[in-house]
């Protein structure tokens, strides 16, 4: 791992990008453009803050959230990859998958226009992490910061043969109240219901709103979503492509509590909403293939 005198050497841009001993010592890079603020840590390339200038934040940001090598980070937006919840062939295998436990590889840091950078981090598949999946491939994270935030998994098999993954950007809004806020986008979009029953459901023709526990996984879909917040004045809108599943999350009262990097009293104030490949939308990709998992968040001022 790179020191911190190596990264700004190699990695800094004056005044707009530059790197510290983020929570719990993990190093995280900070970007300042004119358009927007950022932090985004190595570990799990997480990007942890975003807020665009004169705005609120845009991500949630547990307050009990680990920040200890080996141990993912709560809040923000986790990447998810191979396997998205519990490995269904391996119950005490890490829930969402490896990359978000380890350190990535900085490639590059570029100014794209007077208020935008560019981040792209690197994961390969390694030995440490060959007995739990036994492939060869290439995971960039290509991260935007500007005016709107745009991140970008780009998975590439150099293995001989194929195999099939599932991965997501977990991301956490942050909302004034869950309870209030609507979620357009998905009428009418047959979900999994994980806390019900694991069948499919198709959603009323009307927007989601939030009365408990939420955990859906909304299916056949590449739909942008709208998150309404009438208590910040603001919209968010999602937009997704390679990607066909669409987690909403919220675990409530009963469930935070059950959570041990969850603070209790916080999660009235966020909202997943997930740009997943995941469920029977899985990817295979053949020996010299590469997949794209894209998504591009902006506000809406109301």
């Amino acid at each position: 791992m790179p020191t911190l005198d190596q990264l700004q050497s190699k990695f800094a841009i004056p005044q707009i990008v530059h790197f510290e001993a983020g929570e719990g010592g993990l190093t995280r890079m900070v970007v300042t453009t004119g358009a927007a603020e950022a932090h985004i840590y190595l570990q799990g390339a997480h990007v942890w803050h975003y807020q665009p200038e004169g705005q609120i934040p845009v991500l949630s940001a547990n307050s009990k959230s680990w920040f200890e090598p080996g141990k993912p980070i709560r809040g923000g937006v986790p990447v998810c990859f191979p396997w998205f919840g519990q490995r269904a062939d391996d119950p005490q295998a890490p829930n969402h998958g490896f990359a978000r436990l380890d350190p990535w590889q900085i490639e590059s840091v570029t100014q794209t226009g007077t208020d935008q950078v560019e981040i792209i981090l690197a994961f390969f598949a390694d030995h440490k992490r060959h007995e739990q999946w036994p492939h060869k491939f290439e995971l960039r994270h290509r991260v935007t910061i500007g005016p709107t935030l745009t991140m970008e998994l780009l998975t590439r098999n150099i293995d001989s043969a194929p195999f099939t993954y599932e991965q997501a950007l977990h991301t956490y809004f942050s909302v004034s109240d869950v309870r209030n806020v609507k979620v357009h986008g998905l009428e009418n979009t047959f979900y999994l219901d994980k806390v019900n029953v694991d069948q499919p459901i198709q959603q009323l023709g009307t927007p989601l709103t939030f009365t408990g526990e939420t955990d859906r996984v909304y299916i056949n879909t590449q739909a942008t979503c709208i998150l309404e917040d009438p208590g910040s004045h603001q919209k968010i809108a999602i937009e997704k492509s390679g990607s066909n599943t669409t987690v909403v999350w919220n675990p409530w009262l009963d469930k935070a509590r059950d959570i041990p990097d969850f603070a209790d009293d916080q999660w009235p104030g966020m909202l997943c909403i997930e740009t997943c490949a995941a469920k029977a939308d899985a990817v295979t990709l053949q020996p010299g293939q590469e997949h794209a998992l894209r998504t591009h968040i902006k506000t809406i001022p109301s």
